[in-house]
């Protein structure tokens, strides 16, 4: 069962802290929100040593000010336990709470999130400080909710302390109980790595073929995210205990970390963190990049959690540390788009990171909405028209969820394991991200579905197609799900190198894909890598004249059903005439099985072939560019046309609408502003 924010009206909100400016200018800087429409602020998430300037002595007062000044000028607050960067004296008397990299280096006072969630003394004093914040300000009326922490698994997600390679021993030995159930699990009879002695047991360490055991490292991302949850439970469980009526969340999107178990285990619902320039410095591989449009991808992620969220930190304006190239600064309209970007995909509380740019520290080159000067700058003036809007539509928006009839499939068995393994990982994020490139681009709206633990086959039916491009991994229980699902009327579309692994990682002794071998009605006869250097295998699909690419990885595939229909065959190499894409009728469903990792081209024909339709095909013509989104309610939709072009899209409406954000009336062909936002009601 998912969790979710629950709010009856957008909330704009910023990042302040106090700490940072001298309270003179506090006032100011509280009433000028009020006339943005900024409703929220979040602070405390990095004043530890404010709070507590000496172990066992406690001050709050600065907060206390910021907290009571803010209630006046009608501010909420979210308070964050400070427990991200441990105070100086504490990491001096208590040196066993530093973190340490993989060769053992500690990591020393100076920086963020340099402690170990595993120290039992660092845990006995998070414990003691957010007892106490709570205490403090349990009763506050301005304070609506809690952020647990900052950014868990941030900066770095392994830990090497001492202090992890115990609590890891005490993980392994409550999961399999015997030192011989550990040696099966990681097939420790090669190289002989039998271990005979649970002392002999660590996290991975630096080796000297500088390849670890495939089947340790599983368990490691395994236990680090256990481990983590565990840190935060640790806060939640005592925020619950005192505090009443002020929801639990904590913001993050970040690796090893099972994000469905935090939340169901830990937060009322979770919160993300939006910088959508990181993907215009660092854009994805192949053609036609999403840039910052991609990072709907990321937020598609947070709403397979809590399909109702906060955006904790929505990117405001450039940025970059001191030793880092910074990120451009939006271009005119990006912010307000990228404000939409995230309420399209979920968001009905935008906190913006942050007020005002920091003078000092590694950050002070991350602008926020204010620059150094304090002075009015076009990003303020572009964000107060975004809190006219809200303010506006707010109350028609908030609660709705975004509407979908496909989605992309990921566990986080796969994707801890393929960090490692070089023969799945790559091929399922060439996949996913290509299959969400094409999605897009077809105006077709995109879920992502993690299969985690709680999963039902109720969950999977409310998609007509899912895709889970390369499960290298795959449990009986997860192909018997997925052979329910086909038998109801779905539509699954698996990729190379399914199925061929078990839930240790172990490769199966049986044709692939493995226990999806009989719902595909196939078996892989033969297999080989792609050489980059080689030129590409052509593929063809049937009745059709286009030549395709297989990238990556290639499998010839076997009939083993009469019912199993060849869609698709290599055209190329020593196996050209096999197929490469079938299709197999289960049931009231289909499966289908592509031998090879999945680019756009490929993929629009499949689009093509599946009869996927967009949901405007009835209501609008929109160019590529522009994003399309829908958010509903019962029956009524809310339909979000998102341009993220330099340039105007000529947009075309086949009947009369309203853009709810103008009121104006829209039919036939308009243009939309570079970075420029429609919405507008339709009915079905």
């Amino acid at each position: 069962m998912s969790k979710s924010l629950t709010l009856n009206e957008l909330r704009l909100g910023v990042c302040y802290y106090p700490e940072h400016w001298d309270e003179t200018i506090w006032p100011d800087d509280f009433q000028r929100m009020r006339e943005m429409g900024i409703s929220i602020i979040r602070i405390g998430e990095f004043g530890w040593s404010l709070m507590e300037p000496e172990e066992g002595v406690f001050d709050f007062s600065l907060f206390d000010r910021a907290v009571n000044l803010a209630a006046k000028f009608g501010l909420q607050v979210i308070m964050g336990t400070p427990t991200a960067t441990p105070p100086a004296w504490l990491t001096q008397r208590y040196p066993e709470v530093l973190n340490a990299s993989h060769d053992g280096t500690v990591y020393q006072h100076g920086g963020r999130r340099h402690y170990n969630y595993s120290s039992t003394k660092y845990r006995e004093l998070c414990a003691v400080i957010t007892r106490k914040l709570a205490e403090n300000y349990k009763d506050h009326p301005a304070i609506i909710g809690w952020q647990i922490d900052n950014e868990l698994n941030c900066e770095v997600n392994v830990f090497y302390a001492d202090a992890d390679h115990r609590a890891f021993r005490e993980w392994l030995k409550k999961k399999y109980g015997t030192l011989d159930q550990l040696n099966h699990a990681w097939g420790a009879t090669f190289w002989s790595q039998t271990y005979t002695d649970w002392e002999q047991v660590h996290l991975l360490r630096p080796t000297a073929s500088n390849s670890p055991n495939p089947h340790q490292a599983l368990d490691e991302k395994r236990f680090i995210s256990d481990n983590t949850i565990s840190f935060a439970k640790l806060q939640s469980d005592i925020l619950r205990e005192v505090v009443h009526n002020q929801w639990v969340t904590t913001n993050t999107l970040f690796g090893h970390l099972n994000y469905h178990e935090l939340t169901g285990e830990a937060l009322d619902f979770l919160s993300y963190d939006s910088y959508p320039l990181f993907s215009t410095v660092r854009p994805e591989p192949g053609d036609n990049p999403l840039l910052d449009r991609k990072w709907s991808m990321n937020l598609s992620a947070v709403r397979s959690i809590s399909p109702n969220f906060c955006v904790m930190e929505q990117q405001a304006g450039p940025g970059g540390w001191v030793n880092r190239v910074g990120v451009p600064s939006p271009r005119p309209g990006q912010l307000r788009l990228w404000t939409y970007q995230s309420i399209a995909h979920g968001a009905d509380l935008i906190s913006y990171f942050r007020w005002r740019t920091a003078t000092v520290g590694t950050e002070m080159y991350w602008f926020g909405i204010n620059d150094h000067h304090n002075q009015s700058n076009r990003r303020i003036e572009e964000l107060q028209r975004v809190g006219v809007e809200c303010a506006t539509i707010g109350g028609k928006i908030a609660g709705t969820r975004y509407a979908a009839k496909i989605a992309i499939v990921r566990d986080y068995d796969n994707e801890w394991d393929g960090e490692l393994d070089n023969w799945h990982g790559p091929m399922d994020k060439q996949s996913s991200l290509e299959w969400f490139k094409a999605l897009q681009y077809s105006h077709i709206p995109t879920d992502f579905l993690y299969l985690h633990s709680g999963i039902t086959l109720e969950e999977m039916l409310k998609y007509e197609v899912l895709v889970y491009p390369h499960p290298a991994i795959m449990t009986e229980e997860t192909a018997e799900l997925m052979k329910q699902y086909v038998q109801r009327g779905g539509t699954v579309i698996f990729g190379c190198r399914t199925g061929y692994k078990d839930e240790f990682g172990h490769c199966n002794m049986r044709l692939s894909p493995g226990p999806v071998a009989e719902l595909c009605g196939i078996a892989v006869e033969d297999f080989t890598h792609v050489i980059p250097s080689e030129e590409a295998t052509q593929i063809h699909f049937s009745g059709g004249q286009d030549a395709y690419t297989a990238d990556l990885f290639n499998e010839v595939i076997r009939l083993e059903s009469p019912s199993v229909e060849v869609m698709a065959e290599y055209s190329s190499k020593y196996y050209k005439g096999k197929p490469a894409l079938t299709r197999n009728k289960v049931g009231d469903g289909y499966a289908w099985y592509y031998g090879a990792s999945f680019n756009q081209y490929v993929i629009y024909e499949m689009i093509a072939r599946l009869g996927i339709q967009s949901p405007i095909q009835e209501h609008c013509i929109v160019p590529k560019e522009v994003e399309v989104s829908i958010r509903q309610s019962g029956d009524r939709k809310l339909l979000f046309l998102l341009n993220f072009s330099s340039d105007s899209a000529e947009i075309t409406f086949k009947h009369q609408v309203e853009d709810i954000l103008t009121q104006q009336q829209h039919t036939g062909t308009i243009m939309l502003e570079p970075y420029g936002v429609i919405i507008v009601e339709i009915t079905s």
